[in-house]
């Protein structure tokens, strides 16, 4: 019944301007939602539903998720709807944080962050306007290689959203990884493929922190989600920003989390 489901509802969204209509009434369950990309950040909402569900699975009560890189704050704000709408709906809390530096990109520290795309002062934060419209995200503010040393969320780490823009910035967001997270953490780059003239590959910009960090940790890989664009009934840009950091020394790493039953074993009576 659900890929009969699946089947009809694909057809329907091919009718033009059905999805844009269904996004302005957003009917539905959370999860069929999050499958078809009605939200405001559709990215965001697969990365939090899939760490909640795996969260769930795996018995922990809650999710921390952060964005690195709050700028305008619009991010945030869907963040943070979209953990209250998936918590409440799989009975999982989860905490929102928001990292940025409350000044602006700081100075490029060489070619690696693509300083003929960005530079010192871009994308600063209005951070007395951003929490009046904040309800339990909280604002971290500060070069993140002195915040993230002192951090402590609630719950393991599940999602995280990595917009900062220059390679040394997201270098130095990956010490996050150094704390208590899931075995396999759901990640999205903001900066992998836009714009065309930063012509982005694993040599410079986030590519070039994510190819060095899997190459200085032996038992911990920042990984692109292969494929999921083939598992999707809609084909979008972020399936190719969408990557899992995997931790193979965690002690849940293999726990299985396929639910039971005869369709997930494929054993027939």
């Amino acid at each position: 019944m659900q890929k009969l489901g699946d089947r009809l509802l694909s057809r329907l969204m091919q009718i033009p301007g059905m999805h844009s209509l269904w996004q302005r009434f957003p009917l539905g369950s959370v999860p069929t939602r999050v499958r078809y990309d009605l939200w405001d950040r559709p990215h965001y909402a697969f990365g939090v539903y899939s760490a909640a569900e795996l969260a769930r699975r795996l018995k922990f009560t809650g999710i921390s998720v952060i964005e690195f890189g709050v700028a305008g704050g619009r991010g945030l704000i869907a963040l943070e709807q979209i953990a209250r709408c998936v918590g409440e709906y799989l009975g999982i809390e989860i905490a929102v944080f928001g990292f940025d530096t409350g000044k602006g990109m700081p100075p490029p520290v060489d070619y690696r962050d693509l300083p003929h795309i960005w530079d010192q002062g871009f994308y600063q934060i209005r951070v007395a306007e951003l929490q009046t419209k904040l309800s339990s995200a909280k604002l971290i503010l500060g070069d993140v290689q002195k915040t993230i040393p002192s951090f402590m969320p609630p719950h393991p780490l599940g999602f995280i959203a990595f917009d900062v823009d220059y390679y040394s910035a997201t270098k130095a967001a990956f010490r996050i990884f150094e704390g208590d997270h899931l075995p396999r953490v759901y990640c999205y780059f903001d900066d992998t493929i836009w714009p065309e003239t930063a012509c982005h590959n694993e040599y410079i910009g986030e590519l070039c922190a994510i190819r060095e960090f899997n190459a200085e940790h032996a038992h911990t890989k920042i990984c692109q989600m292969r494929g999921l664009r083939y598992m999707r009934p809609r084909d979008a840009f972020w399936h190719e920003q969408t990557y899992v950091f995997h931790d193979f020394t965690h002690p849940l790493y293999s726990a299985r989390v396929t639910p039971t039953g005869d369709q997930y074993t494929q054993k027939w009576l």
